[in-house]
């Protein structure tokens, strides 16, 4: 029965459903197993009425934007992948205040702000992913985040739509508190007006860190490992020998010790195997109990 709405949906959706798609295909780790169904809604119109008919049904769904800080088990998630990739409008007001939907890359952030000699948030530009995923892990680099230049945030909760300013957010470290359920679907940040030449300095200081630091050259989630209070994730990784550890396809990076990369054919249990060996010799070595920062989501 639940296939068979699934099915008339996809029928009238303007936007994909796909059946039984791999998850290796939109994860940037390039593993995971089939999801039962993998939707890009067209617009906010077609989201709003995908989850509600989902929830009605008692269908699990995962929302997902560009795959980074995403481990999907081999066996795949039972349920409806959602993309968000559609949704990735970017304007401004004219008074330094940028919105963006949250399928906007980072990348495209960034670029829209330089070209609008608006200056705050170049460190996105070193930050794969999108706008979505950014806000909900609080991401940062440079001792910046992405908290520090919110204004407003948009979200799907209980099928409407909800306008929240940063003071009633609640941010932490990697993490923003949200509802059950609650969907990411836009957001405003404040900048400030700047110098483009400028600008476009900081933004390639950011790029050259990133290339310095994390061009790890195989596939990767990025940072696996939240870094621990007063600690680097990657230093208790690195001290504790394990950079070039290795299970299978995937591998401690020896570029980055708080990357694990797929040096190819890996599978998501062997992702698992690493970090799960990583966080035992790192509590016996340091007595610090690693967190992934990574989500690992679906079924083994």
């Amino acid at each position: 029965m639940k296939g068979e709405l699934l099915a008339q949906l996809g029928r009238e959706m303007r936007g994909t459903l796909l059946f039984d798609e791999p998850m290796a295909l939109h994860t940037a780790l390039k593993v995971g197993g089939p999801a039962d169904y993998f939707a890009v809604p067209a617009d906010l119109a077609e989201l709003q009425r995908l989850v509600t008919v989902l929830v009605a049904s008692d269908i699990p769904y995962l929302l997902i934007g560009g795959g980074y800080n995403l481990l999907v088990r081999d066996g795949g998630f039972r349920g409806v992948v959602i993309s968000l990739e559609a949704l990735c409008s970017i304007d401004s007001t004219g008074d330094s205040l940028i919105i963006a939907g949250a399928g906007a890359s980072n990348r495209a952030l960034a670029d829209y702000a330089l070209k609008h000699s608006l200056s705050g948030i170049e460190f996105l530009a070193g930050i794969p992913g999108s706008l979505g995923g950014a806000v909900a892990m609080n991401a940062g680099a440079g001792g910046e985040a992405i908290a520090d230049r919110l204004e407003m945030l948009t979200t799907l909760d209980n099928g409407a739509v909800t306008v929240t300013s940063k003071e009633k957010l609640c941010f932490g470290y990697r993490f923003l508190q949200l509802d059950p359920g609650e969907i990411i679907i836009g957001a405003s940040l404040r900048l400030e007006p700047g110098s483009r030449s400028e600008i476009a300095v900081n933004i390639e200081a950011f790029m050259d860190q990133r290339r310095s630091s994390q061009q790890v050259g195989y596939p990767s989630a990025g940072s696996f490992f939240k870094n621990p209070p007063g600690k680097g994730a990657w230093r208790l990784i690195d001290e504790a020998g394990l950079r070039g550890y290795r299970v299978g396809g995937a591998q401690v990076s020896e570029v980055h010790a708080n990357f694990l990369v797929n040096r190819g054919g890996a599978k998501a249990a062997d992702f698992i195997a690493v970090a799960d060996y990583i966080k035992q010799v790192v509590w016996k070595e340091a007595a610090v109990l690693l967190e992934e920062e990574v989500k690992i989501v679906g079924e083994n």
